[in-house]
Protein backbone atom coordinates (compact mmCIF):
# COMPACT_ATOMS: atom_id res chain seq x y z
CA UNK A 1 0.00 0.00 0.00
CA UNK A 2 1.25 3.62 -0.77
CA UNK A 3 0.23 6.87 0.89
CA UNK A 4 0.26 10.19 -1.04
CA UNK A 5 -0.39 13.30 0.87
CA UNK A 6 -0.73 14.73 4.60
CA UNK A 7 -0.76 13.17 8.37
CA UNK A 8 -4.17 12.33 7.85
CA UNK A 9 -3.98 10.27 4.63
CA UNK A 10 -0.85 8.45 6.33
CA UNK A 11 -3.09 7.36 9.60
CA UNK A 12 -5.80 5.82 7.04
CA UNK A 13 -3.04 4.03 5.36
CA UNK A 14 -1.80 2.79 8.77
CA UNK A 15 -5.37 1.96 9.54
CA UNK A 16 -6.77 0.54 6.08
CA UNK A 17 -3.26 -1.61 6.16
CA UNK A 18 -4.81 -3.07 9.82
CA UNK A 19 -7.88 -3.92 8.20
CA UNK A 20 -6.39 -5.41 5.53
CA UNK A 21 -4.27 -7.26 7.60
CA UNK A 22 -6.87 -8.92 9.89
CA UNK A 23 -8.62 -10.36 6.73
CA UNK A 24 -5.33 -12.40 6.19
CA UNK A 25 -3.64 -10.19 3.94
CA UNK A 26 -0.42 -10.08 3.40
CA UNK A 27 1.89 -7.05 2.55
CA UNK A 28 4.51 -7.79 -0.61
CA UNK A 29 7.75 -6.34 -0.01
CA UNK A 30 7.30 -4.55 -3.72
CA UNK A 31 3.86 -3.71 -5.74
CA UNK A 32 6.21 -5.56 -8.23
CA UNK A 33 5.00 -8.82 -6.56
CA UNK A 34 1.68 -7.60 -5.10
CA UNK A 35 -1.48 -8.85 -6.24
CA UNK A 36 -3.47 -6.26 -4.88
CA UNK A 37 -1.95 -2.53 -5.04
CA UNK A 38 -3.88 -0.47 -2.72
CA UNK A 39 -3.31 3.38 -3.68
CA UNK A 40 -4.30 6.16 -0.95
CA UNK A 41 -4.41 9.60 -2.43
CA UNK A 42 -4.22 13.07 -1.51
CA UNK A 43 -5.68 16.03 -3.82
CA UNK A 44 -4.72 19.09 -1.74
CA UNK A 45 -2.53 20.25 -5.60
CA UNK A 46 -2.82 18.99 -8.93
CA UNK A 47 0.72 18.04 -8.31
CA UNK A 48 -0.71 15.40 -5.91
CA UNK A 49 -3.11 14.33 -8.91
CA UNK A 50 -0.12 13.83 -11.35
CA UNK A 51 1.89 12.31 -8.30
CA UNK A 52 -1.01 9.23 -7.99
CA UNK A 53 -2.00 9.33 -11.80
CA UNK A 54 1.83 8.67 -12.49
CA UNK A 55 2.32 6.03 -9.84
CA UNK A 56 -0.88 3.85 -11.51
CA UNK A 57 0.40 3.95 -14.75
CA UNK A 58 3.93 3.30 -13.82
CA UNK A 59 2.54 0.02 -11.21
CA UNK A 60 0.22 -1.12 -14.39
CA UNK A 61 3.47 -1.11 -16.52
CA UNK A 62 5.19 -2.86 -13.92
CA UNK A 63 2.80 -5.67 -12.91
CA UNK A 64 0.22 -5.88 -15.44
CA UNK A 65 -1.43 -8.81 -13.37
CA UNK A 66 -1.57 -6.63 -10.22
CA UNK A 67 -5.38 -5.55 -9.39
CA UNK A 68 -4.72 -1.79 -8.52
CA UNK A 69 -7.39 0.09 -6.04
CA UNK A 70 -7.19 3.58 -5.48
CA UNK A 71 -8.84 5.60 -2.61
CA UNK A 72 -8.69 8.49 -0.83
CA UNK A 73 -9.54 12.16 -1.21
CA UNK A 74 -8.62 12.34 -5.31
CA UNK A 75 -10.73 9.35 -5.21
CA UNK A 76 -13.66 10.88 -3.59
CA UNK A 77 -13.33 14.42 -5.82
CA UNK A 78 -12.94 13.18 -9.76
CA UNK A 79 -13.59 8.79 -9.07
CA UNK A 80 -14.19 8.93 -13.58
CA UNK A 81 -11.14 10.78 -13.90
CA UNK A 82 -9.20 7.83 -12.12
CA UNK A 83 -11.44 4.87 -13.60
CA UNK A 84 -10.38 5.58 -17.01
CA UNK A 85 -7.01 4.96 -15.84
CA UNK A 86 -5.07 1.41 -17.16
CA UNK A 87 -4.93 -1.00 -14.46
CA UNK A 88 -7.52 0.44 -11.83
CA UNK A 89 -10.10 -2.41 -10.90
CA UNK A 90 -12.07 -0.41 -7.55
CA UNK A 91 -12.07 3.05 -7.40
CA UNK A 92 -13.19 3.59 -3.28
CA UNK A 93 -14.06 7.16 -2.28
CA UNK A 94 -12.88 8.34 1.78
CA UNK A 95 -17.01 7.91 1.58
CA UNK A 96 -16.82 3.86 1.41
CA UNK A 97 -13.13 3.40 2.87
CA UNK A 98 -14.04 1.19 5.78
CA UNK A 99 -15.59 -1.78 2.48
CA UNK A 100 -12.20 -1.94 0.94
CA UNK A 101 -11.60 -5.41 3.08
CA UNK A 102 -14.97 -6.93 2.21
CA UNK A 103 -14.38 -5.83 -1.52
CA UNK A 104 -11.39 -6.82 -2.18
CA UNK A 105 -12.18 -10.35 -0.70
CA UNK A 106 -15.71 -10.75 -2.14
CA UNK A 107 -15.44 -13.80 -3.72
CA UNK A 108 -19.18 -14.21 -4.34
CA UNK A 109 -19.21 -10.98 -5.96
CA UNK A 110 -21.88 -9.35 -3.58
CA UNK A 111 -20.08 -5.98 -5.12
CA UNK A 112 -20.28 -4.84 -8.61
CA UNK A 113 -19.29 -1.78 -10.58
CA UNK A 114 -15.68 -0.20 -10.72
CA UNK A 115 -16.58 3.34 -8.48
CA UNK A 116 -17.91 3.24 -5.00
CA UNK A 117 -18.46 6.62 -3.60
CA UNK A 118 -21.18 8.20 -1.98
CA UNK A 119 -22.14 11.01 -0.38
CA UNK A 120 -18.80 12.19 2.31
CA UNK A 121 -21.23 14.56 4.21
CA UNK A 122 -23.52 11.24 5.17
CA UNK A 123 -20.33 10.14 5.97
CA UNK A 124 -20.19 9.78 10.01
CA UNK A 125 -18.26 6.63 10.49
CA UNK A 126 -14.48 7.21 11.72
CA UNK A 127 -12.38 5.20 10.38
CA UNK A 128 -10.17 3.38 12.83
CA UNK A 129 -8.25 0.22 13.75
CA UNK A 130 -5.76 -0.78 16.06
CA UNK A 131 -3.02 1.40 15.57
CA UNK A 132 -0.33 -0.96 17.36
CA UNK A 133 -0.65 -2.87 14.79
CA UNK A 134 0.00 -0.90 11.76
CA UNK A 135 2.69 1.05 12.67
CA UNK A 136 5.28 -1.21 11.66
CA UNK A 137 8.28 0.30 12.47
CA UNK A 138 7.71 3.63 12.64
CA UNK A 139 10.14 5.22 16.04
CA UNK A 140 6.72 7.73 15.88
CA UNK A 141 3.19 6.66 14.79
CA UNK A 142 0.78 8.81 13.94
CA UNK A 143 -2.57 8.48 15.50
CA UNK A 144 -5.36 10.23 13.77
CA UNK A 145 -8.23 11.30 16.60
CA UNK A 146 -10.26 13.99 13.73
CA UNK A 147 -11.40 13.58 10.58
CA UNK A 148 -12.92 16.08 8.38
CA UNK A 149 -13.35 20.13 8.24
CA UNK A 150 -16.30 22.49 9.10
CA UNK A 151 -14.08 25.14 7.59
CA UNK A 152 -15.00 26.48 3.59
CA UNK A 153 -11.63 28.03 3.12
CA UNK A 154 -12.46 29.50 -0.62
CA UNK A 155 -8.58 27.60 -1.84
CA UNK A 156 -9.72 24.39 -0.36
CA UNK A 157 -11.22 20.97 -1.42
CA UNK A 158 -10.63 19.30 1.95
CA UNK A 159 -14.39 19.61 3.46
CA UNK A 160 -15.84 18.05 0.22
CA UNK A 161 -13.88 14.96 0.38
CA UNK A 162 -13.11 14.69 3.93
CA UNK A 163 -17.03 15.26 5.08
CA UNK A 164 -18.11 17.16 8.18
CA UNK A 165 -15.54 17.29 11.53
CA UNK A 166 -15.88 14.35 13.23
CA UNK A 167 -14.09 13.02 16.59
CA UNK A 168 -12.52 9.60 17.74
CA UNK A 169 -14.41 8.93 21.15
CA UNK A 170 -12.28 9.88 24.42
CA UNK A 171 -12.17 6.35 25.59
CA UNK A 172 -11.24 4.93 22.07
CA UNK A 173 -8.43 7.75 22.18
CA UNK A 174 -6.71 6.92 25.35
CA UNK A 175 -7.26 2.80 24.59
CA UNK A 176 -5.09 3.94 21.47
CA UNK A 177 -2.77 5.78 23.33
CA UNK A 178 -2.31 3.07 26.49
CA UNK A 179 -1.50 0.68 23.86
CA UNK A 180 1.21 2.61 21.41
CA UNK A 181 2.34 3.63 25.33
CA UNK A 182 3.59 0.12 25.19
CA UNK A 183 5.86 -0.35 21.89
CA UNK A 184 6.62 3.71 21.43
CA UNK A 185 8.51 6.59 23.28
CA UNK A 186 6.24 9.07 21.20
CA UNK A 187 3.12 9.36 19.21
CA UNK A 188 1.77 11.95 17.45
CA UNK A 189 -1.76 13.29 16.84
CA UNK A 190 -3.17 14.15 13.95
CA UNK A 191 -6.02 15.42 12.41
CA UNK A 192 -7.73 17.09 9.27
CA UNK A 193 -8.34 20.12 11.84
CA UNK A 194 -6.91 18.73 15.12
CA UNK A 195 -7.81 21.57 17.16
CA UNK A 196 -11.89 20.85 16.75
CA UNK A 197 -11.70 17.69 18.18
CA UNK A 198 -14.33 17.27 20.28
CA UNK A 199 -16.47 20.47 18.90
CA UNK A 200 -19.37 18.01 17.98
CA UNK A 201 -23.14 18.90 19.46
CA UNK A 202 -23.29 17.59 22.66
CA UNK A 203 -19.65 17.53 23.89
CA UNK A 204 -18.24 19.28 26.44
CA UNK A 205 -15.00 18.44 26.42
CA UNK A 206 -11.99 20.16 24.32
CA UNK A 207 -8.69 19.16 23.24
CA UNK A 208 -7.00 20.44 26.09
CA UNK A 209 -9.18 18.37 28.50
CA UNK A 210 -8.56 15.16 26.15
CA UNK A 211 -4.01 15.53 25.82
CA UNK A 212 -4.93 16.07 30.02
CA UNK A 213 -6.36 13.14 30.00
CA UNK A 214 -3.61 11.27 28.32
CA UNK A 215 -1.30 12.56 30.57
CA UNK A 216 -2.77 11.28 33.80
CA UNK A 217 -4.50 7.76 32.27
CA UNK A 218 -1.96 6.70 30.22
CA UNK A 219 2.37 6.11 30.13
CA UNK A 220 2.76 7.78 27.51
CA UNK A 221 6.18 9.62 27.24
CA UNK A 222 5.89 12.06 24.70
CA UNK A 223 2.87 13.55 22.90
CA UNK A 224 3.06 16.20 20.06
CA UNK A 225 0.58 17.64 17.88
CA UNK A 226 0.68 17.63 14.30
CA UNK A 227 -0.98 20.97 13.25
CA UNK A 228 -3.73 23.40 14.95
CA UNK A 229 -5.48 26.11 13.89
CA UNK A 230 -4.21 29.28 15.04
CA UNK A 231 -7.28 30.21 16.85
CA UNK A 232 -7.51 26.58 18.30
CA UNK A 233 -4.18 27.40 20.45
CA UNK A 234 -6.00 28.08 23.10
CA UNK A 235 -4.23 29.86 26.58
CA UNK A 236 -5.53 26.51 28.24
CA UNK A 237 -3.70 24.45 25.19
CA UNK A 238 -0.56 26.52 25.28
CA UNK A 239 -0.82 26.69 29.55
CA UNK A 240 -0.65 22.59 29.23
CA UNK A 241 2.16 22.66 26.61
CA UNK A 242 4.32 24.47 28.95
CA UNK A 243 3.60 23.02 32.32
CA UNK A 244 4.13 19.61 30.99
CA UNK A 245 7.76 17.48 29.78
CA UNK A 246 5.65 15.04 28.39
CA UNK A 247 4.29 17.31 25.55
CA UNK A 248 6.80 17.75 22.84
CA UNK A 249 7.45 21.81 22.78
CA UNK A 250 6.52 22.26 18.72
CA UNK A 251 4.15 24.74 17.81
CA UNK A 252 2.36 24.54 14.46
CA UNK A 253 -0.21 26.68 13.07
CA UNK A 254 -1.54 27.54 9.11
CA UNK A 255 -0.92 31.10 8.56
CA UNK A 256 -1.42 30.76 4.81
CA UNK A 257 -0.97 34.73 4.36
CA UNK A 258 0.09 37.24 6.51
CA UNK A 259 -2.37 40.01 4.56
CA UNK A 260 -5.50 41.17 5.94
CA UNK A 261 -7.31 41.70 2.67
CA UNK A 262 -5.46 37.88 1.53
CA UNK A 263 -7.06 35.82 4.34
CA UNK A 264 -10.40 37.64 4.15
CA UNK A 265 -10.28 36.62 0.27
CA UNK A 266 -9.07 33.17 1.81
CA UNK A 267 -12.72 33.08 4.21
CA UNK A 268 -10.02 32.32 6.64
CA UNK A 269 -11.09 33.00 10.14
CA UNK A 270 -8.61 34.83 12.48
CA UNK A 271 -6.60 38.05 10.84
CA UNK A 272 -3.21 38.60 11.38
CA UNK A 273 -3.07 40.30 14.83
CA UNK A 274 -4.69 37.47 16.28
CA UNK A 275 -2.15 34.76 14.22
CA UNK A 276 0.56 36.77 15.89
CA UNK A 277 -0.56 37.15 19.19
CA UNK A 278 -0.55 33.31 19.78
CA UNK A 279 3.04 32.72 18.20
CA UNK A 280 4.28 35.69 20.49
CA UNK A 281 2.18 33.95 23.48
CA UNK A 282 3.75 30.51 22.84
CA UNK A 283 7.19 32.00 22.39
CA UNK A 284 7.34 34.01 25.48
CA UNK A 285 5.78 30.50 27.37
CA UNK A 286 7.85 27.97 25.66
CA UNK A 287 11.47 29.90 24.28
CA UNK A 288 12.86 27.32 23.30
CA UNK A 289 9.48 25.43 20.91
CA UNK A 290 9.85 24.91 17.21
CA UNK A 291 6.80 27.49 16.03
CA UNK A 292 6.61 26.46 12.48
CA UNK A 293 3.21 27.37 9.98
CA UNK A 294 2.13 26.27 6.64
CA UNK A 295 2.19 29.44 3.70
CA UNK A 296 0.55 29.87 0.55
CA UNK A 297 1.71 31.98 -2.02
CA UNK A 298 0.36 33.35 -5.32
CA UNK A 299 -3.25 33.48 -4.41
CA UNK A 300 -5.81 34.83 -6.86
CA UNK A 301 -5.32 38.51 -6.60
CA UNK A 302 -2.17 38.76 -4.62
CA UNK A 303 -0.66 41.77 -5.49
CA UNK A 304 3.50 42.73 -4.75
CA UNK A 305 2.19 44.94 -1.87
CA UNK A 306 0.18 42.07 -0.37
CA UNK A 307 2.57 40.05 -0.65
CA UNK A 308 5.43 41.97 0.95
CA UNK A 309 2.95 41.94 3.87
CA UNK A 310 3.32 38.24 4.10
CA UNK A 311 6.96 38.48 3.92
CA UNK A 312 7.05 41.30 6.85
CA UNK A 313 4.47 39.43 8.76
CA UNK A 314 6.60 36.18 9.22
CA UNK A 315 9.89 38.03 9.06
CA UNK A 316 9.05 40.03 12.01
CA UNK A 317 7.63 36.55 14.09
CA UNK A 318 9.71 34.02 15.59
CA UNK A 319 9.25 31.39 13.41
CA UNK A 320 11.87 28.03 12.73
CA UNK A 321 10.64 26.58 9.72
CA UNK A 322 7.49 26.93 7.02
CA UNK A 323 5.75 24.62 4.59
CA UNK A 324 5.97 27.13 1.58
CA UNK A 325 3.35 25.85 -0.58
CA UNK A 326 2.63 27.67 -4.07
CA UNK A 327 -1.68 28.22 -4.89
CA UNK A 328 -2.54 25.37 -6.73
CA UNK A 329 -6.51 25.95 -8.20
CA UNK A 330 -8.75 22.99 -7.19
CA UNK A 331 -11.99 22.10 -9.43
CA UNK A 332 -15.00 23.39 -7.32
CA UNK A 333 -13.15 26.00 -5.17
CA UNK A 334 -14.63 29.58 -5.15
CA UNK A 335 -10.75 30.49 -5.70
CA UNK A 336 -10.11 28.55 -9.28
CA UNK A 337 -12.71 30.69 -10.49
CA UNK A 338 -11.72 33.72 -9.03
CA UNK A 339 -9.93 36.76 -11.15
CA UNK A 340 -6.93 37.88 -10.78
CA UNK A 341 -5.30 33.89 -10.76
CA UNK A 342 -1.16 35.00 -10.94
CA UNK A 343 1.56 34.19 -13.40
CA UNK A 344 3.29 30.69 -12.26
CA UNK A 345 6.68 32.11 -12.67
CA UNK A 346 6.29 34.99 -10.02
CA UNK A 347 4.42 32.37 -7.39
CA UNK A 348 7.32 30.60 -7.81
CA UNK A 349 9.65 33.55 -7.22
CA UNK A 350 7.56 34.48 -3.95
CA UNK A 351 8.15 30.70 -3.06
CA UNK A 352 11.73 30.86 -3.42
CA UNK A 353 11.93 34.09 -1.50
CA UNK A 354 9.51 32.93 1.55
CA UNK A 355 11.92 29.42 1.11
CA UNK A 356 14.94 31.42 1.67
CA UNK A 357 13.66 33.60 4.91
CA UNK A 358 12.93 29.94 6.46
CA UNK A 359 16.07 28.96 5.73
CA UNK A 360 17.66 31.90 7.66
CA UNK A 361 15.17 31.37 10.38
CA UNK A 362 15.80 27.52 11.09
CA UNK A 363 19.39 28.12 10.73
CA UNK A 364 19.88 30.93 13.40
CA UNK A 365 17.03 28.69 15.60
CA UNK A 366 19.66 25.90 15.58
CA UNK A 367 22.73 27.56 16.40
CA UNK A 368 21.13 28.46 19.93
CA UNK A 369 21.01 25.08 20.65
CA UNK A 370 25.00 24.27 20.11
CA UNK A 371 26.14 23.39 23.20
CA UNK A 372 22.97 22.77 24.48
CA UNK A 373 21.02 19.28 25.67
CA UNK A 374 18.59 18.09 23.77
CA UNK A 375 15.83 15.53 24.29
CA UNK A 376 15.94 13.40 21.09
CA UNK A 377 13.75 9.92 19.80
CA UNK A 378 15.82 7.88 17.56
CA UNK A 379 14.50 7.56 14.19
CA UNK A 380 16.03 4.20 13.29
CA UNK A 381 17.35 5.43 10.18
CA UNK A 382 21.20 5.22 10.97
CA UNK A 383 22.52 7.93 12.81
CA UNK A 384 19.40 9.97 13.28
CA UNK A 385 17.10 11.10 15.62
CA UNK A 386 14.44 14.32 16.62
CA UNK A 387 14.41 16.46 18.98
CA UNK A 388 11.46 17.38 20.73
CA UNK A 389 11.52 20.93 19.37
CA UNK A 390 11.59 19.83 15.86
CA UNK A 391 15.13 19.36 15.17
CA UNK A 392 16.92 16.77 13.13
CA UNK A 393 19.71 15.45 14.84
CA UNK A 394 22.70 13.44 13.19
CA UNK A 395 24.10 10.97 16.55
CA UNK A 396 27.53 9.66 16.74
CA UNK A 397 26.48 6.21 16.39
CA UNK A 398 24.16 4.18 14.61
CA UNK A 399 20.92 3.43 16.65
CA UNK A 400 17.68 1.32 17.45
CA UNK A 401 14.87 3.86 16.71
CA UNK A 402 12.35 4.40 19.41
CA UNK A 403 14.32 5.21 22.19
CA UNK A 404 14.59 8.74 24.14
CA UNK A 405 17.90 10.11 25.11
CA UNK A 406 19.45 13.83 26.26
CA UNK A 407 21.98 14.79 24.13
CA UNK A 408 24.31 17.19 23.88
CA UNK A 409 24.99 19.21 20.72
CA UNK A 410 27.65 19.92 19.49
CA UNK A 411 27.30 21.58 15.80
CA UNK A 412 25.08 22.45 12.82
CA UNK A 413 24.77 20.53 9.49
CA UNK A 414 23.17 21.33 6.68
CA UNK A 415 19.60 20.64 7.47
CA UNK A 416 19.78 19.97 11.59
CA UNK A 417 22.31 19.65 14.57
CA UNK A 418 24.68 16.87 15.42
CA UNK A 419 25.78 15.31 18.60
CA UNK A 420 28.74 16.29 20.55
CA UNK A 421 31.93 14.45 19.86
CA UNK A 422 34.32 14.88 22.76
CA UNK A 423 37.17 13.38 20.46
CA UNK A 424 36.08 15.85 17.45
CA UNK A 425 38.94 18.13 16.62
CA UNK A 426 37.84 21.48 15.14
Amino acid sequence: MQNFGCRATQADGAALESLLDQRGMNAADTWGHADLVVLNSCTVTSAADEDLRHTVRRVHRENPAARILVTGCYAQRAPEEIAALPGVEWVVGNSDKTAIPDLVTDALGHFHGQIHVHDIFAQHDFLSAPVEDAAGDRARPNLKIQDGCNNRCSFCVIPYVRGRSRSMPAEQVLEQVRALARNYREVVLSGINLGRWGREPGSTMRLAGLIRRMLQETAIERLRLSSVEPMDFSDELLTLMTESPRIAKHVHAPLQSGSDSVLRRMHRKYRPRHYADRVRKAREWMPDAAIGADVMVGFPGETDAEFEETFQFIDSLPFTYLHVFTYSARPGTPAASAPGQIPMPLRKERNRRLRELAERKNAAFRQGFVGQALSVVTLGHGKMALSGNYLKVELLHESAGNELRDIRIGGMTELGLREHDPLRVL
